[in-house]
């Protein structure tokens, strides 16, 4: 706008002179002037500076910051008059969205672009967007530690790759991201850097050592526990509201312990975040469990990390019906391109099996006879047994359809004993058949068809071999641990890096393996995704789960002492001897309330029961979040994954004055 000069120069109207700093420009840049009025729109505004920039580009994603006042101005059609800028605003044009470095709870680093114009609630969702992660309510973004919490520790090498994901975004598709079979949101197929980027989001870590557990931070005391929850960003406000600069180093972990329909096909990155983030929970000792249960978890660890060495996340796995076609339509073409019906037979025949003399038993009532030596057939995924060789043409003593069958090993390596045993569920019941090997590679081979069959797969699937070697280290495992005379546990694992400092330090390696292993037996036939849930499930039934530790002081108290605040309740507990006072359900809540000037929260219950306190370890907004947090996913129904994510009711639930 141009204003009317006098012969002196001057202006004899309402404009005046407004600097805008371009930070594209760089930091020495001069500002953008141009005159304006109190009537002049934000759009308007923004309008001229790009002119006055005289650059031709997108601008789309610019939008102006107002230093002093620590306030992005997004509403376009605002008068500077109602924004209430004047000629000594500093107005920063800047990009919205910028990169930041993200930690992840599986010790990754992603370089990726942020919003810093919208809510911290925004700007995790969309991130967990363009990451493939369902439900972003249950995660947040926290701000790194700093350099005293770290304890001077040596830099962890797995960290340091970083992860470059600025490039990418998703779909255009609504609100949900567009999957591919087997849960890989499809921009992650764009290049082989995306692609090495979802590795990094759904493998979990493996080569863990002691020393590596050891030089993370660890808390502890309660105390140490609730000092976390202070860097936890503020929801309701943006990024660069709260001191985030471009660069910086955030971390998104999940802060809600309410897990809503974890889907193994749809939510593969979200499950290895969240069996990362439960295992460090574990090592760490953040979350207490007993001896036993240390030796599940130990257990579960190695399972997943041996998976892991072998998986790749890229291959989509397929689903059961389809597989079943595919193989038929492989059979039929197979007899098509035959020119003669030997020729055809022939072609069948070259599918890989199994067949050799085992021992079978079948345990039945009143019966004292043991195993008898049968000719056995492993074809696709049926099981029969002959009582020779020369009768394998014939009527088979025994056939059984494999394919969702239990597979249980039945080892003793000091007594030479190699057994499989079958649990076949049939219409009559379960069919129970006992398959003794001779030897460790015959045991493998067996034992590596009947898994692979027991998910009906043939041996001629690409994963047999591996099966194979699989087994076969578990049994050199057993060995070393059943002839092993010194302390040194066997070299393909490491047992002190599956277990806490605390048992570390109480258990020698010879002494933990053969308890872990003991434990392995039960899961050793889960598959990886499988592994991870079995993880979670057993930290979610730890009675320390889920518990977010605050230092407070309430009314009328003269001490300071932990509020724990749970999915479903706040407990009181004594900071001297960590006992639980008291505990108030939420479903007991009538109505909370928080004075923002003393930092007081007040919570009204049923019975005429008020409590009252004060934070001391967290901003009290931290505390008022997470009660309206946990409130907000309760209301999630079981069909929430249909719904759009209801933001407003978030932010009414949490948000208090900071929201408005």
């Amino acid at each position: 706008m141009a204003g009317i000069k006098t012969s002196s120069g001057e202006y004899i109207d309402s404009s005046w002179e407004l600097k805008i700093y371009v930070e594209d420009l760089g930091p020495n840049a001069d500002p953008v002037t141009f005159r304006v009025t109190g009537e002049t729109h934000i759009g308007g505004v923004i309008l001229q500076a790009v002119e006055k920039i005289g650059l031709s580009r997108n601008w789309s994603d610019h939008a102006i910051w107002w230093q002093q006042k620590r306030q992005w101005l997004l509403k376009t059609s605002w008068t500077l008059d109602k924004y209430g800028i004047l000629a000594d605003a500093h107005l920063i044009f800047t990009a919205q969205h910028k990169p930041v470095i993200l930690s992840l709870p599986n010790q990754r680093s992603l370089r990726i672009r942020v919003c810093f114009s919208s809510t911290t609630f925004s700007a995790c969702a969309e991130v967990c967007k363009v990451l493939g992660i369902r439900y972003p309510e249950e995660l947040s973004f926290l701000k790194a530690p700093e350099d005293k919490e770290k304890k001077k520790k040596k830099k962890d090498p797995v960290t340091q790759e970083i992860f470059d994901l600025t490039s990418l975004q998703p779909s255009d598709g609504g609100s949900a991201v567009m999957m591919l079979q087997g849960g890989i949101p499809a921009h992650f197929l764009a290049s082989p850097e995306a692609q090495e980027g979802y590795r990094a989001l759904s493998v979990c870590q493996t080569g863990l050592t002691p020393e590596d557990i050891q030089k993370r931070y660890k808390p502890i005391t309660v105390t140490d526990k609730a000092s976390i929850h202070g860097r936890w960003l503020n929801s309701s406000k943006s990024l660069l509201q709260q001191g985030v600069q471009e660069g910086d180093r955030l971390w998104l972990h999940f802060k809600y312990y309410t897990f809503h329909d974890l889907d193994p096909k749809l939510d593969v990155v979200r499950i290895n975040l969240l069996f990362e983030q439960a295992r460090w929970a574990v090592l760490l000792e953040e979350t207490e469990c007993t001896e036993e249960e240390m030796m599940v978890f130990a257990a579960l660890q190695y399972h997943v990390n041996k998976l892991s060495v072998t998986s790749n996340p890229m291959d989509m796995p397929q689903d059961a019906a389809l597989q079943d076609l595919e193989e038929a339509l492989s059979n039929l073409e197979v007899k098509m391109e035959a020119n003669t019906p030997s020729e055809a037979l022939e072609g069948i025949q070259l599918e890989p099996g199994l067949q050799e003399y085992l021992r079978v038993f079948r345990p039945k009532k009143m019966t004292l006879k043991g195993y008898k030596q049968n000719w056995v057939l492993l074809k696709d995924t049926n099981l029969s047994c002959y009582k020779s060789k020369e009768e394998a043409r014939g009527e088979p003593l025994i056939m059984l359809g494999l394919k969702g069958c239990e597979v249980i090993p039945e080892v003793n390596i000091s007594s030479q004993k190699f057994c499989i045993r079958l649990l076949v569920p049939s219409p009559e019941g379960m069919n129970e058949v006992y398959l003794r090997c001779d030897d460790e590679q015959q045991y493998a081979r067996w034992m590596s068809g009947c898994r692979l069959a027991a998910k009906g797969r043939s041996m001629g699937d690409t994963s047999y071999e591996g099966e194979v070697q699989s087994v076969l280290s578990f049994l050199n495992l057993q060995k070393s641990t059943a002839t092993a005379s010194n302390t040194t546990a066997p070299d393909s694992i490491n047992v002190h890096a599956l277990v806490s400092p605390r048992f570390q330090k109480k258990l020698k390696p010879k002494q933990l393996t053969p308890r872990i292993l003991e434990a392995y037996q039960n899961i050793a036939q889960l598959s990886l995704i499988d592994a991870k849930q079995r993880f979670i499930q057993a930290w979610q039934s730890l009675p320390d789960f889920g518990i977010s530790y605050f230092l407070v002081r309430f009314k009328g108290s003269r001490r300071d002492e932990i509020l724990g605040i749970a999915c479903n309740r706040l407990i009181r507990i004594d900071l001297s001897v960590g006992d639980i006072v008291k505990t108030w359900m939420y479903s007991n809540m009538k109505q909370w309330n928080v004075n923002w000037d003393i930092r007081q929260v007040s919570i009204e219950f049923t019975e005429h029961i008020n409590v009252a306190f004060t934070c001391v370890s967290a901003p009290c907004k931290v505390v008022h979040e997470y009660i309206g947090g946990y409130i907000f996913m309760s209301t999630r129904g079981k069909d929430g994954g249909s719904k759009t994510l209801n933001e407003e009711l978030f932010h009414k639930l949490t948000g208090g004055h900071e929201a408005l």
